[in-house]
Order: C-alpha cells, then sequence, then structure tokens
C-alpha cells in the first residue's frame, strides 16, 4: 500500500475541547455574523471588505494585522463590514510549497499535522481575543471544517475546487455565508451551478456518517478571473462581466443573489498593487447601475503588513512567503477609500 499512516491527529471535538471558544466570544459570534448575513439578504446596504494575507503563516503577525484591522473596522462601521482572512491552508497546483500552518506549523519544518491544527486554532482564537472581528478561510479539505466550524464567519470554495461533489455538498450543511469562486477557466455557469448545488438539500456520506443538510441559502459566487489556454490572464471585474453574471442569476431560482469581486489572482494577473484600482472600478459600477449596487456585496483584497511576497528563509516579518500582498499603508488608505466611494 502507498500511504504510510504517520500519526493519529485530534478529532474536532478533542481540539475544540482542548481549545474552546469563550461564552463570551460566541455571543460576539453570532451578533456578527447576522449582520454578515444581513448583507446577503439585502436587509444591510453595508459592504463587506475581506481581507488580508495570501496565507496566515505566522500567529504574531497575522494577529498584529489583524490588530490593525479592527482599528480601522471601528472608524468605518457605518459603511463597512471588515472579514480579516486567515487563510491556513494553501492550494499547490503542483503540489509542491508550503501548504499553509495546518500542514507546518513551522514553515521551515517538516509537515505536522497534529501541531498544526493545534496552532491553527490557537491563532484563530488569539486573533479574536484581541479584536473581535471573525474570520475568513478557504474550504480546501472539507473534511478539515469540523475544526474551525465554531469559529469562521465566511469561507470560500477555490477555484480549483468549485466543481468538487464533495464541497458543494459539505458547503450546503453550512450556516454561514460561502463564495464558491468561478474555476479557472472562468466559466460562470459552472460556478452558478455551484451555488445551485451549495443551496440545495442533499444526503450523502461525510467522516464516517450519512448525513443530511438542509442546504445553504447564503452560497454566492466570486469572481476572481479566468485563465485561457495560452495561461494569459483573463479579467471578469468589468461592468460588463458583472451585468452578464446579474442576468445569468435572475435566470434561475436562487435565494439572496450575491457576489464578492476578487481584487487579485487573475483579476490583476497576480500584480497585487494593481488592487486598488480595481476595487476603484468595482465601486464605480456600483454607483452607476442599481442592478450592480444589489448583486455585488464586497471585494476580496489579499494584503498583509509589508508589501510583496518573500522566501521562507528570508524572515522579513509581516510579508507573505505566498503570493504578493498589498501592504499596511496602502491596505489602511485603501479601506478608507472604499468608505468614502460608497
Amino acid at each position: 500500500m502507498g500511504v504510510t499512516y504517520v500519526k493519529e491527529v485530534m478529532s474536532p471535538e478533542a481540539l475544540i475541547q482542548a481549545y474552546p471558544m469563550p461564552e463570551a466570544h460566541k455571543r460576539l459570534k453570532a451578533a456578527r455574523d447576522e449582520e454578515i448575513k444581513q448583507v446577503f439578504t439585502g436587509e444591510s446596504d453595508k459592504f463587506l471588505v475581506i481581507i488580508g494575507p495570501c496565507s496566515a503563516d505566522n500567529e504574531d503577525s497575522v494577529c498584529d494585522y489583524i490588530n490593525r484591522l479592527a482599528a480601522v473596522q471601528e472608524k468605518v462601521k457605518d459603511s463597512i463590514l471588515i472579514i480579516p482572512r486567515i487563510y491556513t491552508n494553501k492550494p499547490r497546483t503542483t503540489g509542491e510549497g508550503y501548504k499553509g500552518i495546518v500542514h507546518q506549523p513551522d514553515p521551515e519544518k517538516k509537515p505536522d499535522l497534529l501541531e498544526g491544527l493545534i496552532a491553527m486554532r490557537k491563532m484563530h482564537l488569539r486573533s479574536i481575543a484581541e479584536t473581535h472581528l471573525f474570520a475568513a478561510d478557504e474550504m480546501l479539505y472539507p473534511e478539515n471544517w469540523p475544526y474551525l466550524s465554531d469559529i469562521l464567519s465566511y469561507v470560500a470554495v477555490g477555484a480549483r475546487s468549485v466543481e468538487n461533489q464533495q464541497h458543494r455538498l459539505v458547503v450546503s450543511g453550512l450556516d454561514i455565508p460561502c463564495g464558491m469562486k468561478n474555476p479557472t477557466s472562468g466559466t460562470l455557469s459552472i460556478m452558478l451551478n455551484s451555488c445551485i448545488a451549495a443551496q440545495g438539500s442533499h444526503t450523502f456520506m461525510y467522516r464516517r456518517w450519512e448525513v443530511k443538510t438542509a442546504g445553504n441559502p447564503l452560497a454566492h459566487t466570486i469572481l476572481r478571473g479566468a485563465v485561457n489556454k495560452h495561461g494569459q490572464s483573463l479579467p471578469n471585474y468589468h461592468y460588463e462581466d458583472l451585468m452578464r453574471l446579474n442576468e445569468m442569476y435572475h435566470q434561475l431560482e436562487l435565494k439572496n443573489p450575491a457576489c464578492i469581486v476578487d481584487a487579485n489572482h487573475a483579476n490583476s494577473n497576480k500584480l497585487y498593487y494593481e488592487q486598488p484600482r480595481i476595487v476603484s472600478e468595482i465601486l464605480h459600477s456600483r454607483n452607476v447601475s442599481n442592478d450592480i449596487r444589489q448583486l455585488v456585496k464586497g471585494v476580496m483584497i489579499e494584503s498583509y503588513i509589508q508589501p510583496g511576497n518573500q522566501k521562507i528563509s528570508e524572515h522579513i516579518y509581516g510579508k507573505s512567503i505566498t503570493d504578493p500582498c498589498l501592504g499596511w499603508e496602502e491596505s489602511e488608505k485603501l479601506i478608507y477609500d472604499i468608505a468614502e466611494k460608497l
């Protein structure tokens, strides 16, 4: 057999029991979740800014960053809800490279999934305790969801996972908003089909159980750009793209039509410094079209303390070791600019 069983990791129940979220923070999360939900249902006209590092690689710098976000949130709370990105699993196209803190709590050491799960949960709990903000993460591995089910306020399914049956069915059992990204091909119908599946009720096998889900009415779309057969990026955040998505939504019987626009990835051709310009265009489109205003509920931005990225061995505090990100100064200015243009 080609699989070696290295060691047994903690169950979600054991991890949550060992590192519980305090009751006071559970109440804060319930209130925050309701605020975010009302954006997707249209009861609130606040704008979501889902922002943070490409990958959450270091507890100290990630919590430092989110403390800075919390100070800005207080200043823009009348118009913006900030959801920090704490991305603890990093998809790798070739399977090579740093896969996130769950795999490697120390990026320069060998994988240790048990210590990684503990590091992940401790980082989230510290961030919540210090900032009272509740985070977003990518559902890269559906089996890992129960380890964070009591902590996350937003989940995204990536471009390479959105066609996967298990991702779609597990999302149908979540009670928080989940964004389904367009696939790398850019095919909008695939993304919308994933929303149809996620909003429906299903019976399937999950973690050794037969389970039945209620359906997730908060499943929605994320536009992240596409890549053509030549490897060239094709953005899909322009006015015409948003209008096309709006038209496709209205041909379907989906609950709570909504879209988040990812300002990086193929939309920026991975030129991280283009994100403010892209966000500005999205806000302009919302301001000239009421249909787009109702559809586009927020933006997703990759941002950290230092701009750009670095090799793992460089040890520059607050600088991404995966994809390049906006630095803090540009990020803070961008959030204030968004608040002015809403």
